[in-house]
């Protein structure tokens, strides 16, 4: 037995949005949104079912899954493969032209219902280690969800790591099958309620006519060719940049070093220049007051390092200390 990707997107509408099996996605929805009880979904109008297969058409096909409930809240739920440029805002924009596309010209602004969006994502989006996010519009003070109307929800694969022995929840069941089906080859014991049960049914390669395997493969092979693009463009913009890094990047070092290198010149310069007018200052200072005894001194005193040493020893100097006072000084300082 073998199962489809369903993480394609053929194969995930094939799935949860068949008419024939609103059941399916019904279950799935109750359990990624935790409804339960008066709460939980019941029953579904799907308002882009699935439609197979017809392949010249496909780049007009939408292939994202959207229902309606009987309380009016609508459902979008699509996957994700590969990560696009600004996904958030494209999330946002989708979900808000879904609820303002609700209200028909001269309606009213109550007429207005809730949009929930699923994204299930084949790729990490967000921090943390939680696989099943939820996104709401709260109060920062109150931390209330006073704005209700868009809810987003992620379920991102790659964090999903649980084996079939540690599935736990109906979610976790549906995302195991969602990311694993392809491995598998046959159901897995885990799957003990009708609704999985009737996905892998669904998703068995068995049950697929030939065309809509055609337009399966066609599917698999555009992903694959726009995997291959990207990759390789990025490739080539790593090694352009890295070309223009190396040759940009030694030429500023140069001209940095040179610059560098004379200020650095210039300071240790002026710093020795004080220095040595310092020492030159402080001998002649000795060889007044302290004689043959105040050159002998002379050379313990050039062993005093900085400046600020030398300052105060020629103040020592002024105040007459004796040669003895400052011998005991300087071996202090040592």
């Amino acid at each position: 037995m073998r199962f489809v990707d369903v993480r394609s997107d053929i194969a995930f509408k094939k799935v949860f949005g068949n008419e024939n099996k609103k059941e399916i996605l019904i279950s799935f929805l109750n359990a990624v949104l935790d409804l339960s009880g008066d709460r939980a979904i019941d029953d579904i109008t799907l308002l882009n079912p699935y439609q197979a297969p017809r392949i010249e058409g496909l780049k007009e096909t939408v292939l994202d899954i959207q229902a309606v409930d009987r309380r009016k809240i609508t459902f979008i739920v699509e996957i994700q493969i590969q990560r696009q440029r600004g996904f958030g805002k494209r999330v946002l924009y989708y979900t808000s032209k879904a609820y303002v596309a609700q209200l028909e010209k001269g309606a009213d602004y109550p007429k207005l219902n809730q949009v929930i969006y699923i994204g299930i994502l084949d790729f990490i989006n967000f921090e943390g280690d939680g696989y099943l996010t939820r996104h709401l519009i709260l109060n920062t003070n109150t931390l209330k969800q006073e704005l209700t109307d868009l809810e987003f929800n992620f379920i991102e694969l790659p964090k999903f790591t649980k084996q079939e022995g540690e599935l736990e929840s109906i979610v976790d069941k549906w995302i195991h099958f969602i990311k694993n089906a392809e491995d598998l080859r046959i159901v897995p014991k885990y799957a003990d309620f009708v609704e999985i049960r009737e996905a892998y049914d669904i998703a068995n390669k068995m049950q697929w006519s030939k065309e809509e395997l055609d337009v399966y493969d066609y599917w698999l092979m555009r992903l694959q060719d726009e995997r291959g693009a990207r990759e390789y463009a990025l490739e080539e913009g790593l090694r352009e940049g890295f070309s223009k890094g190396e040759r940009k990047g030694f030429i500023e070092g140069e001209r940095k070093g040179m610059l560098e290198g004379k200020l650095e010149g210039k300071l240790e310069g002026l710093i020795e220049g004080e220095r040595k007018g310092l020492l030159e200052g402080i001998e002649g200072m000795l060889e007044i007051k302290h004689g043959d005894k105040g050159l002998e001194l002379m050379s313990i005193v050039r062993t005093l390092g900085s400046k600020e040493k030398l300052e105060e020893f020629k103040e020592q100097i002024k105040r007459s200390i004796s040669v003895d006072d400052l011998i005991k000084a300087l071996k202090e300082e040592r």
